[in-house]
């Protein structure tokens, strides 16, 4: 499928919610296929993006292409600022 966003439908936080959707809409507006991913299914799943993102602590949203990590939503809009997102994607 090419880019895989981890995300959770179980959360309080509003600041998770929008990273989410705003990628999301981006991605959506864009036209670039991607698969979501929800961590709150199980643990399993959770450590599986960490392990992939190489980071013990990582918190949804992140991105990868494949099996590659493109990074979290901080850098998500960084790329997008810098219009750089398909670097960033990993699809230039």
């Amino acid at each position: 499928m090419g880019i895989k966003l981890y995300y959770t439908t179980v959360t309080a936080s509003r600041e998770v919610k929008s990273q989410q959707s705003e990628i999301i809409r981006f991605l959506e507006g864009k036209s670039i296929p991607f698969e979501l991913i929800d961590i709150s299914v199980g643990g399993a799943v959770r450590e599986e993006m960490r392990n992939k993102a190489g980071n013990p602590a990582a918190a949804p949203p992140q991105l990868f292409n494949e099996d590659q990590y493109c990074g979290d939503y901080s850098m998500f809009s960084e790329a997008l600022e810098g219009n750089t997102v398909e670097q960033f994607l990993k699809l230039a």
